[in-house]
């Protein structure tokens, strides 16, 4: 009885033991591992201007352009070469230095960036080109005006403003033509931007047959103008024309009234900012200062100039000041040459950012066989209210 108890304790056991294999083997095979999402390239694409010093406004204006191409890049969900690619920009800062604009540089090339969008000012950008062309890096400047830097033989050096041919001589025609200044004087901040555009519109003065009565100079830094002022003064112009930036244009205006100096200001692009009534006092640029941006839009360009406006007060809550929109044009180029090659090997696409025909919120952008802008327009403009009013666009 103890044995037959037993052998059907063992079969039972058996019978279960093969019921859980047979179980176990029927069990629905597991499904396989999804494919890993492909992982996307990291390419980095540089922007230098001064964020820091007394054009830090304009410094971060361009910054705060270059941010927002980027981030709009990246949201298109674009690929090169058929792969995800993702863009990452590396801002420096030079101070609108030049010692401070060649470190900048060499930061860059370090950190193996596939192109560079600045910097803001010809004094630090024409330095820096060297290091970028050594390096075969492209750079586009969204906003130096000074002839060399794309007549140096460069094939990676690019430019979406017009130079300071057409820009100084422009403004220098106006001021005899339109303003009939008959005595004109000229004043430049000593920097490659600034005494080329004086030196542009001096040319241009002359040209239209007009008269300049006294040429001064300061320097970048400067707060003080009242030595050479004083001079100007007793000379009775008609316009003084200074050739530099806002930060210093803003007190040299204000020193002017107190002198009660009472001709017309002019400047070019470094002065045509949305700062400058702060910077000279409530009133004192209304209808009295004209300057020309080294760049415009007009009829069907104007919505999306208008639209980026309004995005980028949206955004960053700020006014743009005058280069944020070429920044931010400058690097969809950049990042549409590499698109259309299909690689961010400089060598790959730059002949792809030679050939650009791109519609742009600046408006159309080409380059030409020195790498400046096909076309390039000026913007004339005054000041009412307190604020830019446009007077014409020219090309």
């Amino acid at each position: 009885m103890q044995l037959n108890i037993k052998l059907a304790v063992i079969a039972a056991a058996v019978a279960l033991a093969a019921c859980g294999k047979k179980e176990e083997a029927a069990a629905p095979a597991a499904a396989p591992a999804a494919a890993p999402a492909a992982e996307a390239q990291v390419v980095k694409i540089g922007h230098v201007g001064p964020t820091s010093g007394a054009i830090a406004h304009l410094g971060k204006d361009n910054e705060n352009g270059a941010r927002m191409a980027i981030e709009e890049l990246n949201a298109a969900g674009l690929t090169l070469g058929g792969k995800p690619v993702k863009f990452e920009l590396l801002a420096e800062d030079d101070a609108a230095d030049p010692k401070q604009g060649t470190a900048a540089a060499t930061k860059l090339v370090d950190a193996k960036v596939a192109g560079v969008i600045g910097h803001l000012n010809s004094g630090t950008t024409i330095p820096a080109s060297q290091i970028y062309n050594d390096a075969g890096i492209p750079q586009i400047s969204p906003s130096a005006t000074n002839p060399k830097y794309t007549r140096q033989g460069y094939q990676g050096a690019f430019r979406l403003v017009a130079d300071d041919v057409h820009l100084g001589g422009t403004l220098g025609k106006y001021a005899v033509q339109t303003l009939k200044a008959q005595n004109v004087a000229v004043i430049d901040d000593r920097t490659a931007y600034g005494q080329g555009v004086a030196d542009e519109f001096e040319k241009g003065v002359i040209a239209a047959g007009g008269k300049v009565v006294g040429r001064e100079f300061t320097n970048d830094k400067a707060t003080d103008f009242n030595a050479i002022l004083t001079t100007l003064k007793a000379k009775k112009p008609d316009v003084v024309f200074f050739g530099g930036m806002d930060a210093v244009a803003g007190p040299m205006l204000k020193q002017m009234k107190q002198l009660g100096i009472n001709a017309k200001f002019m400047g070019g692009d470094g002065i045509c900012t949305s700062e400058l009534p702060k910077l000279s006092g409530d009133g004192m640029a209304d209808e009295q200062v004209y300057c020309a941006e080294a760049g415009g839009v007009e009829g069907e360009q104007k919505a999306g100039m208008d639209k980026f406006r309004a995005d980028f007060k949206a955004k960053f809550n700020a006014d743009v000041q005058v280069y944020a929109p070429y920044v931010y044009d400058a690097v969809k180029v950049m990042a549409n040459a590499m698109v259309t090659a299909g690689s961010a090997d400089p060598k790959v696409y730059l002949p792809a950012l030679k050939a650009t025909n791109y519609k742009g919120v600046t408006g159309n952008i080409e380059f030409d066989e020195k790498g400046d802008i096909k076309n390039g327009a000026l913007t004339l403009m005054t000041y009412k209210g307190g604020a830019r009013t446009t007077i014409a666009v020219i090309r």
